[in-house]
């Protein structure tokens, strides 16, 4: 089944480490909000959410990367998702301020 766009958003736990991880601070709650969120809008594209292992920016707080356009977004929280699903989803407008900055010097 192709997806129109496709939502991964990291549910990775840390296990003995102090380092911030994505599945403590609201990993899986941003995947059943998504999920959620989808369903009740009966969008006419096909888009999947999915847990997914680390995406290796933790650091930044909670992450997901929508497809095919590989935007990263940090720091994401349940007040997030409404704008998310509105903008990128169906608008196909990235939410800026929630971005992945380029983190290279």
């Amino acid at each position: 089944m192709k997806f129109d766009k496709h939502i991964f958003i990291c549910t990775n736990q840390r296990i003995g480490t102090e380092r911030k991880s994505c599945g403590e601070t609201n990993g899986l709650e941003l995947v059943a909000l998504f999920k959620k969120k989808l369903n009740d809008k009966q969008l006419t594209i096909k888009v999947r959410a999915q847990r997914a292992g680390c995406l290796d920016v933790c650091d930044f707080g909670p992450t997901l990367v929508v497809y095919p356009e590989g935007v990263f977004y940090v720091g994401v929280t349940p007040a997030d998702v409404d704008e998310i699903i509105e903008e990128h989803i169906i608008n196909n407008r990235p939410v800026e301020r929630l971005r992945l900055k380029n983190t290279s010097k």
